[in-house]
Formats: structure tokens, C-alpha cells, sequence
């Protein structure tokens, strides 16, 4: 058995032909959506989070949202980037967002993916501390954020207070029992893969990933996930932890499917630069079931994982997501032993 999830990039653009055309058509379609899949029976709901992009970016209004029309579907992030954060008010927005939904929030936080602009963070008001780079803000961020969400009391309260407070040290409110064990790290390499165990995050694996080895990307990502899974056990944690993977699956059902996806172009990795490293980025999978089933059982990264998210053409509106992902639960799940 495995949970599955979407991921949507959430673009919107006004171009002609656009089905998502402002920022308030990407918005209210990532509710319907998540909507949409719960009623399906999907797991999950995620969305990415970019600033300075006709893209979603503040995530916290859209997961509330989401979790006050839904019931069951875990609602996520893949992922938020850390360098833009401030970790005191995100523990608020986060705790609030997870009450609303009553604990299925799901959030995936990392240094992020390339920006749209040069130092976006600078432009938030953050900047690395001495002997920082980007990445090490980041990971400074997520370990104070990780720690606020324990509850403990940090604050000395007002001898004069408006309002008459518990006793002791006061913490950040609303606070989330349980929400620490849902947070994840976007990793990238095998050593952030590595930290995120030590840290007692759960694992998404990124969607592209340091060529560490020159092997097929899936032969990669399962070797990161083993080892997240190695030092997971060594760190002594007392729970079991989940991992995710997110793959381009189409199931060609129809003439439509064929236009979209029909034509390949995307059957084998990419290799690429992002900032200062070589990057490995995984193939795309269209085809018939059968065919699609047949590959999918070679993905080592997919076997491996206890989660996958669909990475979804939001562009191209509700109604043809939904058939996409009923097309895979229906046709390739069961097939897979998925369901």
C-alpha cells in the first residue's frame, strides 16, 4: 500500500488559452482541486511555494483554506523555502492552519529551489550570519522553527499583563500537539537527506537531485532514501518515518490525453546546473496503463517510497486534473498494489 498524493506547481498566466489566468483563478482551483481529489480518494493535496512568480507563495491562506472545505485529505507543501521565513510567525500560521484541518497538515520545508530574482530572501528582510551561505540560513531557520513547535514555554511574561497568563514561561499560540512529527525536508543530496533524519524530519525526496553518482536518477533517489532511512534508525527516534517521491504520471486514456502528453520527449533524466552543482532531474512517465505499469515497476525510488505525489498540469484546469488523477487510481494503482 501506498498514499497518494498531487503536487501542483500552482502557475497561473494571462496568456490566451490560459485556464488559470490571475492569481485568484490559481487559488480558488487549488481549493477545488483538493476537493476534487478527496472525493476521488487521493491522500494528498500539495502545493509549492515560489516567490516573485505568478505561482502560489504564501501557503498558509490556501492550506486553511483547503482544510476548513475538506475532511480527510492530508494538505501539504513541497516545499516552502526556508530562507524566506521567519520561524516565530510561521509556527502561528502553521499551528492555525493544522487546528483548522484538524491535523492533516503535511509541511514540507527546504532551502528551496533557484529563485526568480537574485537573493529574494534580502528583499524579506533575512541575510546569512557570519560564515552563512543560503542553505545554512535555511537549515538555522528550520531548527528554530522545529523547536518552537515542541511547545515548550521560552517567553517571560509581562508582570502586567492584559489578559491573565498560565504559569510559567509562555509559548507561541495557537500550538498543534502532533505537528512537529508532520514536518518534512525537501533534500537534494544524500547528506541533507542525512540531516533531515538526525532532525527527526520526515523525507521528500526532491524532484531533482545532486548527480552524485552518474546513475539513473530513480537509482539515486532510492540510495538517498535508504540512507535517510540508516541514519534514521541510528539517530534513535521511536517512530517510524515516511518518505516521499513526486513523478509525472499520465495515463493516455483518450485523444485529449494523446495531444497533451502523447507525443514523449521526457522518457529519460535530465541533466542540468542549478547554482553550483551538476543536477539529475527524473523522467516523466505517459503511456498507456499497461505500458506505464510495466515502467513503473523498474523505478527503484517509487518502490522504495511509502508516498508518491502526481505532479499535476494545473494549467490546464480542475476537471482535466481530476481526470487525470482518477485515470491513474483507477487504471495503475490497483495494478501497481498501491490499492
Amino acid at each position: 500500500m501506498k498514499k497518494l498524493g498531487f503536487l501542483s506547481f500552482g502557475h497561473w498566466s494571462p496568456d490566451r488559452g490560459s485556464r488559470v489566468r490571475t492569481a485568484a483563478d490559481v487559488l480558488q482551483q487549488s481549493i477545488e482541486l483538493a476537493v476534487a481529489a478527496e472525493e476521488l480518494g487521493l491522500d494528498g493535496a500539495y502545493f509549492r511555494v515560489h516567490h516573485f512568480a505568478r505561482q502560489l507563495a504564501s501557503p498558509f491562506p490556501l492550506l486553511a483554506a483547503v482544510g476548513a472545505r475538506t475532511k480527510t485529505i492530508e494538505i501539504g507543501t513541497g516545499v516552502i523555502d526556508m530562507r524566506y521565513e521567519n520561524p516565530l510567525y510561521m509556527v502561528e500560521d502553521a499551528g492555525s492552519a493544522d487546528l483548522i484541518s484538524n491535523g492533516r497538515l503535511q509541511l514540507g520545508i527546504s532551502r528551496g529551489s533557484p529563485e526568480q530574482v537574485i537573493d529574494g530572501w534580502r528583499h524579506f528582510g533575512y541575510q546569512p550570519g557570519e560564515g552563512e551561505d543560503g542553505s545554512a540560513m535555511a537549515r538555522r531557520h528550520a531548527e528554530v522553527f522545529l523547536n518552537l513547535l515542541e511547545g515548550q514555554g521560552f517567553a517571560e511574561p509581562s508582570p502586567r499583563p492584559m489578559f491573565p497568563n498560565p504559569p510559567g514561561l509562555l509559548r507561541l499560540e495557537p500550538h498543534s500537539e502532533g505537528l512537529r512529527e508532520r514536518i518534512w525536508w525537501g533534500a537534494a543530496s544524500d547528506a541533507t537527506a542525512v540531516w533531515a533524519a538526525e532532525m527527526g524530519m520526515n523525507l521528500q525526496s526532491s524532484t531533482l537531485k545532486n548527480d552524485e553518482t552518474g546513475e539513473p536518477f530513480h537509482i539515486q533517489q532510492a540510495t538517498q532514501i535508504r540512507k535517510f532511512r540508516e541514519a534514521w534508525k541510528a539517530a534513535g527516534h521511536d517512530r517510524e518515518p515516511r518518505v516521499s517521491v513526486s513523478r509525472s504520471i499520465f495515463a493516455l486514456m483518450n485523444d485529449q490525453d494523446r495531444m497533451y502528453f502523447g507525443r514523449g520527449g521526457k522518457e529519460s533524466d535530465q541533466i542540468g546546473q542549478i547554482d553550483d552543482f551538476r543536477a539529475i532531474f527524473g523522467r516523466g512517465y505517459a503511456d498507456t496503463p499497461d505500458r506505464l505499469v510495466a515502467q513503473l515497476k523498474e523505478d527503484e525510488a517509487i518502490a522504495e517510497a511509502d508516498t508518491l505525489l502526481l505532479t499535476v498540469p494545473n494549467m490546464l484546469g480542475v476537471d482535466y486534473n481530476a481526470h487525470v488523477i482518477e485515470s491513474i487510481l483507477t487504471h495503475v494503482a490497483p495494478e501497481m498494489g498501491w490499492r
